[in-house]
């Protein structure tokens, strides 16, 4: 399991603009849930965790600093507690969750983590189909991939596929989330 849990300074001091004036953070303090009805529940000590791991790798090779790892069930409560207390941690700037996107009873996680938005981000979900149409072709429909601003955090909720993870944090939330964390706390800045 990919770890990079070195100390942040506040939120404050990573605060910059990018070339075009925009308001970002950098480097990000990054929250990884992972949402597993076979791994959630495991009794291994430190059981495999390979689209966290591309999380982590993706968003660590960009400079970001991990700073909280949970593995946990398909639960509607448990992920909504779960992805809560990460939004608490003041050392959490971005908080991106993996597995639980599907159409079966037990993918549920867009739906407890869509109840903590402020503010849904539409065009992740509408740009993360798109990049995938040359992969899954139609079965992009299956996703319910989304992401919102709560709690002035990005939160990114992705499918459980390595290959999906890696798509999403490469291509869209590793090239967007400082900004979007930059224009979520901008209200906060004197």
């Amino acid at each position: 399991m990919i770890q990079n849990r070195r100390e942040l300074p506040p939120a404050a001091d990573r605060r910059t603009t990018d070339a075009d004036g925009h308001d970002c953070i950098d480097p990000l303090g990054v929250a990884i849930v992972t949402v597993s009805s076979s791994r959630g529940d495991s009794v291994e000590k430190t059981p495999p965790d390979p689209s966290g791991d591309a999380i982590a790798s993706i968003l660590v090779e960009a400079g970001h600093v991990v700073t909280a790892r949970r593995m946990i069930p398909d639960d509607y409560v448990q992920i909504k507690t779960t992805v809560s207390d990460c939004l608490d941690r003041p050392d959490v700037d971005l908080v991106v969750t993996t597995g639980g996107t599907g159409v079966t009873v037990d993918d549920v996680t867009p739906d407890a983590v869509s109840e903590l938005f402020d503010r849904e981000l539409p065009g992740f979900g509408e740009a993360f189909r798109w990049l995938s149409w040359e992969e899954v072709r139609t079965r992009i429909v299956s996703t319910r991939a989304t992401a919102g601003i709560a709690r002035d955090v990005p939160v990114f909720v992705l499918p459980g596929s390595v290959n999906a993870v890696e798509l999403a944090t490469a291509e869209i939330i590793s090239e967007e989330a400082p900004h979007l964390a930059g224009l979520a706390t901008r209200h906060k800045v004197e």
